[in-house]
């Protein structure tokens, strides 16, 4: 008898994680509160309870390469940064192409998720769930996978702003924000620094009388575009890069990324330079901040210390009269209701999952939370690699290590937390994109052998090494392996470029500097292939040039 098992939330996370559990031999059956696939990325006018909500306007801050399933890639046509309703058509035709919708239960609460009695020896949970007209039904489940994102309860500390109960304006969470037209020709504040901040502020500086963007330490921003136009993402997610970040001093790699931010714009000279490295947080990316800012349609201040009348008093003294709105822009908790709190402890959840997908003090790992991780860059990849291994695992393909390795493995990562990344009320953890990635491969037994792809396929180990760190990697091999994950890596670069080549023009003749460019790449890639291999296996080279030895004579 198959095992069954409760997926919570059809969104990105959701719908692969069903996926996941049909590739296991598992019966998955999946709760979703509303009447649609899609969470976050689907576009409501008005903001629902216990539901994710978006801005009209939003556009995907990872290009498609990097934010596609691994085994689906998005069409070449499609723009490489997408607005919010292309990415809900992405998610049904993935949907439908696997056949993921038979497998959810639309307009279902869940209401608790609990322990059996005999959880010890089975693993079972009980879950109790609401339709829409108000039936309760309570099923038994073999596993758990929670899929409910982080991006639905607000965080609002009013308590930190005196006066705001006085205050003769407006005042709303940024997720209560959808259009800019509602405040035309109005003074608006907006505290925060976060993309979603950065994002309304940037919009409401066309049509209102003034903003301004409030930020209390400031951040690293980037844009979507790196110099030569391509994406950001593709040229800066790559195996090469990640390894010379690991291997070079952490103050030397911010070193060099900072002066790389300041060459697009001074941050000290447009009042939003942080007091953090840029690597111990998560960069800002907007394109746009920077000529509002220099064409005085939003002015950057400080923290707000107050909020008098209809004025707003800054940290550094100065006061805004006339202002009309108030936007915070401060993030969400991360909460679930359904959940006992002793499972997890929500305010400090990262401290106690394994890998952060598995609590550590379970007896059995058949509850799992997919999505928790904030990498720096997409997370759909890492969802499906999250809900790859915690399907494995429930199915009993593989086992987790004894808890006193769970718990030192998650030790571990909060001491390199601490030293690298600035604290934040942020209550998800962040984590290097590739570096995290390969640790969930490495779990499931996916991740991509650069050297041997050297000794196999040279023209693939570069593309591997040298290319973007796209999601196809980890189909190369192993469980889940994916014939069409070659070809995908190959052809990248051709759907990157295909939605930019709306005018046809001449190429540009092969001139010396090209050629100059590309022995200089096969220089580095030699040197970065021999240390990739003398890092991740030691005994290889030696061994090769044994062999080597007796050919050269």
């Amino acid at each position: 008898m198959k095992r069954r098992v409760a997926v919570i939330g059809a969104g990105l996370s959701g719908l692969t994680a069903i996926k996941c559990c049909l590739e296991e031999g598992l019966q998955p059956v999946c709760f979703e509160q509303s009447d649609e696939i899609g969470g976050l990325w689907r576009f409501k006018e008005e903001p629902q309870d216990g539901q994710a909500s978006i801005y009209q306007s939003l556009t995907t801050n990872t290009s498609k390469e990097m934010m596609c399933y691994s085994d689906f890639p998005f069409p070449a046509h499609v723009p490489n940064y997408l607005h919010h309703s292309k990415v809900l058509e992405y998610l049904h035709s993935y949907a439908r192409h696997f056949d993921l919708l038979r497998h959810i239960c639309f307009k279902t609460l869940v209401r608790s998720v609990k322990k059996r009695p005999d959880f010890t020896r089975s693993g079972q949970w009980e879950v109790v769930t609401v339709n829409s007209e108000g039936l309760e039904e309570s099923a038994i489940f073999d596993g758990v996978l929670v899929c409910a994102g982080h991006h639905t309860y607000p965080h609002l500390p009013l308590q930190d702003f005196p006066g705001v109960e006085t205050f003769e304006g407006q005042y709303l969470h940024s997720r209560n924000y959808k259009r800019p037209e509602r405040f035309q020709g109005k003074r608006v504040v907006v505290i925060g620094m976060r993309n979603s901040a950065v994002d309304i502020a940037v919009e409401l500086s066309r049509v209102t009388e003034q903003v301004f963007l409030s930020t209390r330490s400031g951040s690293w921003l980037i844009s979507r575009i790196a110099g030569d136009g391509f994406p950001t993402d593709v040229f800066y997610n790559t195996r090469l890069v990640n390894l010379l970040q690991r291997l070079l001093p952490f103050t030397w790699v911010n070193w060099l990324a900072e002066r790389h931010l300041q060459q697009r714009v001074q941050h000290r000279l447009y009042g939003i330079q942080p007091r953090h490295r840029a690597l111990s947080r998560i960069p800002t990316l907007n394109d746009e901040l920077p000529s509002r800012i220099i064409c005085g349609a939003v002015v950057v201040k400080p923290n707000v210390k107050e909020l008098r009348g209809s004025s707003v008093v800054f940290e550094d003294g100065t006061v805004e009269d006339r202002i009309d709105v108030v936007i915070f822009a401060t993030g969400y908790k991360v909460s679930f209701p359904f959940l006992d709190p002793s499972l997890v402890p929500v305010s400090k959840s990262w401290k106690c999952l394994y890998k952060h997908v598995f609590p550590a003090a379970l007896e059995r790992p058949t509850l799992a939370f997919i999505g928790l991780a904030s990498p720096r860059g997409s997370l759909l990849p890492v969802c499906e690699l999250q809900s790859r291994w915690s399907a494995r695992v429930i199915a009993g393909s593989q086992t987790l290590p004894p808890a006193k390795v769970l718990n030192e493995d998650i030790e571990k990562k909060s001491k390199v937390s601490k030293l690298r990344l600035v604290a934040s009320q942020w209550e998800t953890p962040e984590e290097d994109f590739i570096s995290y990635m390969d640790e969930l491969a490495v779990q499931i037994g996916v991740r991509p052998s650069v050297p041997w792809l050297f000794l196999r396929d040279p023209r693939l180990a570069k593309a591997v090494l040298l290319g973007p760190c796209t999601p196809y990697q980890y189909r190369l091999s192993g469980p889940g392996k994916w014939a069409g994950a070659r070809g995908a890596i190959l052809t990248q670069w051709a759907r990157i470029k295909e939605p930019l080549r709306a005018r046809r023009c001449c190429d540009d003749p092969q001139s010396f500097s090209g050629l100059l460019f590309g022995l200089t790449a096969a220089t580095v890639l030699c040197v970065a292939v021999t240390c990739y291999v003398q890092w991740q296996h030691p005994a290889l080279l030696p061994g090769l040039l044994k062999m080597a030895g007796p050919l050269a004579l």
